[in-house]
């Protein structure tokens, strides 16, 4: 009888255990993704607005780039004199998704990705700051790492469409 009232005991405590994971687990992830969509609204932002600091501030000094037939570890420094220059020379007249962003978390709530797939057009300043229209559609993967209950971007695989 005992033995009987503690496995009754225990198996409800642990049911009570798991459900409360799931629970938890559910709508975390639900947050997580939430959370990864505003990093990648903040990607999208920064094009429109020309600041490389929007994107920057969500990323860690350890950061890999495969694109282009090569992966990278560019430094913030690198990247910041890669784009800024970039984001800062083009106005943006468009920078939109094609599609819903596509988010997942990993179970355990330390890693994500968000795939997007975008379209660009607006004008891009040259030599004697000629402008030239620039338009195009990308396809990016986002990667993000949570840290200290934190994300970071910690990556992006990007092509363009020919």
């Amino acid at each position: 009888m005992v033995a009987s009232h503690w496995n009754r005991t225990s198996a409800l405590a642990l049911t009570l255990f798991v459900s409360a994971c799931v629970t938890h687990s559910s709508s975390s992830a639900g947050a997580d993704r939430s959370r990864l969509l505003e990093l990648h609204a903040e990607v999208m932002e920064a094009h429109l607005r020309g600041n490389v600091e929007l994107i920057l501030r969500s990323e860690p000094e350890d950061y890999v780039v495969a694109s282009r037939g090569d992966v990278s570890h560019p430094s913030v420094q690198q990247r910041r004199g890669r784009l800024g220059p970039y984001l800062s020379s083009t106005r943006f007249t468009e920078y939109t998704d094609v599609i819903a962003p596509i988010v997942v978390v990993s179970r355990d709530g330390t890693l994500g990705w968000v795939i997007v797939q975008v379209r660009a057009s607006g004008e891009q300043s040259g030599n004697g700051e000629k402008r030239e229209t620039v338009a195009f559609q990308s396809a990016w993967i986002e990667l993000y790492e949570k840290r200290s209950n934190q994300w970071f971007r910690v990556g992006n695989v990007s092509n363009f469409k020919p």
